[in-house]
């Protein structure tokens, strides 16, 4: 009888705090690459010792900075112009403090040159220590490329096709 009576004879208490607001929101990743000048992209008859430069604007125009940012190329058809890392087409890029002057086919630099990197047109090219990876800023990018002076018969009548990508990765995540 004492264990049945003791079944009904409990009770507990709970209470609760009034709500706490809380508000997350996620950051935006975003660059934006600008053709600077006034110079086409497009260019033709090439022989081995040219070079070609233009200049892009590439701007963080996100609200989050940036990790790292880099310049890779993609190709639609390959051909030994992009395929022969030595003797194929070359790629270099600089950056500038303040946008690019433009003469006739040329870009000069007023102030503040830096030299991010070259190598075969099919590499990527790492922008260490670009403005733009900080929020609101512009990096002023020269990029050119070349048909080095060893390119031999091979290579006449060639063609290739670039797409330059600009590609931004986030910072690591942190505690806030």
């Amino acid at each position: 009888a004492a264990a049945v009576a003791g079944l009904g004879t409990f009770g507990t208490f709970t209470d609760s705090t009034t709500p706490v607001n809380t508000t997350l929101d996620t950051g935006t990743l975003s660059i934006n690459a600008a053709q600077q000048g006034t110079l086409p992209l497009a260019v033709s008859n090439l022989v081995p010792g040219d070079t070609v430069t233009r200049a892009v604007n590439l701007k963080n125009d996100g609200n989050v900075a940036l990790g790292s940012v880099s310049l890779g190329t993609t190709v639609a058809t390959p051909s030994v112009l992009t395929t022969d890392a030595v003797n194929g087409l070359q790629l270099a890029v600089k950056s500038c403090a303040v946008a690019w002057v433009q003469s006739g086919n040329s870009f000069t630099c007023a102030s503040g040159e830096k030299t991010f990197g070259s190598g075969p047109v099919t590499g990527t090219i790492n922008l260490a220590g670009a403005a733009s990876l900080n929020v609101g800023a512009t990096d002023f990018i020269a990029y050119t490329v070349s048909l080095p002076t060893t390119a031999d018969n091979t290579f006449q009548g060639k063609s290739a096709a670039l797409s330059l990508v600009f590609t931004g990765t986030q910072k690591t995540g942190s505690a806030r």
